[in-house]
């Protein structure tokens, strides 16, 4: 027996010690032989494997522990993310009818934008699920100011399921109100209208409230035409769902217009005051303004009795400015000439009352004259000549006899006397008797200086062909040349003479009006209406300027008087030479050659 050979060691090849050694683990991946486990098995042979307490498997111990974790975090980091893009709101939300919703862009004609929307949150809260009432309505109260203590403590202490607290709060008022952390309350995105321009165009574009519907001018025209039922369908959820509205308006025009009627509103003390500017070849109303206006972004004077829009919703007496038609309407129907003479002494009579003419020339006086010297008596016996039924259609197909409509929603009818005779025709032949509205008047002027066409106005862009292709026409375009002509002559040696200085080398035209005020029925001779329409050029027009003040006073500067020459005809002339350049209308140093060739042909006043 060898002695170095341990007799306890059990001898492997031995069958008796084979039988008591302990086998050895074979694991799945060692194994080459034997039946394949079905993927189950697998799965569970390789955790038991992994997962025995073995020092060579703790790598991929660590490995899949991490892995484990960082998609348990990852999922609950996504989920976080997604609840603060996607805050959950209150049922009575859901439905989108109480949030605001958005609304499209509103340009000028150039592109420039005039209003918008821009993202905002508002806060509110499910008063049932609110702990403590009156510890919600301190807090909240000590971060929100203007809050109303009691108010909000009666809202917070209700059962409801949804209040709101405060509409379209500032970025760090939301982080206040979020630090304060209390249950119940919470936050909605919504869209806020701005107008970046101010009172610039407010009277077109109007406003939106808290919940962005449109209550006023250009604003509620898009909800009239269908932008709350998509807002109420869910469809317009962002600006960029919806198509820009691009209106006629020129913002830079408006704001010079705007300014020189600031101006001249003070100089002359007037109470009010608006101004026009009117393609007459499109109908697109290119500048509006009215004083005083507000401020869209916080219209809290919009509803004041002083703040209508003159153009459109008052309706005045247009003076003088009215003769242009009726001279139009006695040319137009043959019955007179640009050479017919008609007898201007002394004084009309009819009945009890006697017409006459300011500062007249007491003689006969040709067609151009009557324009030019402005006469009464001559512009009444014109009217008498057609009668009253031709002068009552005439007026009519010149849109003055009805409600003036276009995309503003606020407008006002015409007063027509009740019982039209002959007495009524002769004063509403020279603007006395008949209040339109003063936008009313300028599309009819600008139908007698564009060839003959009435081209109802519009605030949306468009252009001549589409303007020309379905308007009427009303006179021929000889007599609106036998307009243009007359209202150059006034220019040259009437009245319009202040505005004609202003501007030179723009060949303008055009004619002023004043009416006495009628105040409890009776007119006041102390209070005035002054208007002043122009035309430019007036050889071929493209704009009309209106321009009206209510109650002006007399200066020393204008030896006391407050007719319209004096005042809204050198405001006219100070904005028409602000808005011409930026309009495109360069000035002309030679005047145009031959501009009225039936005139000069029919030798009539004026032309040499």
């Amino acid at each position: 027996m060898d002695s170095g050979h341990n007799q306890n060691q059990a001898d492997p090849h031995n069958e008796a010690d084979a039988g008591h050694k302990l086998p050895e683990y074979t694991s799945y991946y060692e194994e080459e032989a034997g039946p394949r486990l079905s993927g189950r098995a697998r799965l569970w042979q390789f955790m038991h494997d992994v997962f025995r307490m073995r020092s060579d498997r703790s790598a991929q111990r660590v490995l899949l522990v991490g892995l484990f974790f960082m998609v348990l975090f990852g999922t609950l980091i996504g989920r976080l993310s997604w609840m603060a893009m996607h805050p959950k709101v209150p049922g009575e939300l859901r439905s989108g009818t109480m949030v605001a919703a958005a609304r499209p862009d509103i340009l000028d004609r150039t592109g420039l934008v005039l209003a918008t929307d821009i993202k905002t949150v508002s806060v509110f809260a499910e008063p049932r699920n609110i702990i403590d009432a009156d510890e919600a309505t301190e807090l909240l109260t000590a971060v929100l100011p203007d809050l109303n203590a009691r108010d909000l403590r009666d809202k917070l202490s209700t059962g409801k399921g949804f209040v709101w607290i405060k509409r379209q709060i500032t970025p760090r008022q939301q982080a206040e109100v979020h630090r304060l952390g209390i249950p119940g309350v919470g936050f909605v995105p919504e869209n806020k209208r701005v107008y970046p321009n101010g009172p610039i165009g407010a009277h077109v574009l109007g406003f939106a409230n808290v919940d962005n519907e449109g209550i006023a001018g250009i604003e509620k025209y898009m909800d009239n035409k269908g932008l709350k039922a998509l807002a109420g369908y869910g469809f317009a959820r962002s600006a960029d769902d919806l198509e820009p509205i691009e209106l006629s308006l020129d913002l830079r025009a408006t704001a010079a217009a705007r300014d020189e009627l600031i101006k001249g509103m003070e100089h002359f003390k007037a109470k009010a005051a608006a101004s026009l500017i009117l393609d007459v070849n499109t109908g697109e109303i290119v500048s509006l303004v009215s004083l005083p206006d507000y401020d869209p972004n916080n219209p809290v004077d919009a509803l004041k009795s002083d703040r209508i829009n003159r153009m459109i919703v008052g309706v005045f007496e247009m003076g003088s400015t009215f003769k242009a038609l009726t001279i139009a309407m006695g040319l137009d129907s043959g019955k007179a000439t640009i050479n017919s003479n008609y007898d201007a002494r002394g004084g009309l009579h009819y009945g009890r009352f006697t017409i006459k003419d300011y500062h007249g020339k007491n003689r006969i006086l040709s067609v151009p004259e009557i324009f030019v010297y402005s006469s009464n008596i001559g512009t009444a016996r014109i009217a008498l000549q057609q009668g009253v039924p031709a002068h009552k259609a005439f007026l009519k197909k010149m849109g003055q006899l009805d409600r003036m409509r276009t995309e503003m929603p606020e407008s006002s009818a015409p007063i027509l006397p009740p019982n039209w005779g002959e007495l009524n025709t002769i004063t509403i032949s020279y603007g006395h008797g008949l209040a339109v509205a003063p936008m009313q008047a300028a599309a009819a002027v600008g139908a007698l200086v564009n060839g003959g066409q009435f081209i109802p106005p519009t605030f949306l862009k468009r252009s001549e062909e589409e303007a020309r292709a379905n308007a009427p026409q009303v006179i021929k375009p000889e007599t609106s040349e036998a307009m243009r002509f007359v209202m150059r002559l006034n220019a040259e040696r009437g009245s319009a003479g202040k505005a004609n200085s202003a501007v030179p080398g723009y060949f303008i035209g055009g004619k002023t009006g004043t009416a006495d005020k009628v105040i409890n029925g009776r007119y006041a001779k102390n209070k005035n209406f002054t208007t002043f329409m122009t035309i430019m050029p007036a050889d071929d027009p493209k704009y009309l300027f209106l321009t009206l003040y209510d109650e002006p006073q007399g200066l020393p500067e204008t030896y006391g008087f407050s007719t319209a020459g004096w005042n809204a005809g050198v405001t006219t002339g100070k904005i028409m030479a602000r808005v011409a350049p930026l309009l495109g209308l360069p000035p002309r140093f030679e005047p145009p050659v031959n501009p009225f060739p039936t005139m000069a042909k029919a030798g009539a006043w004026g032309t040499h």
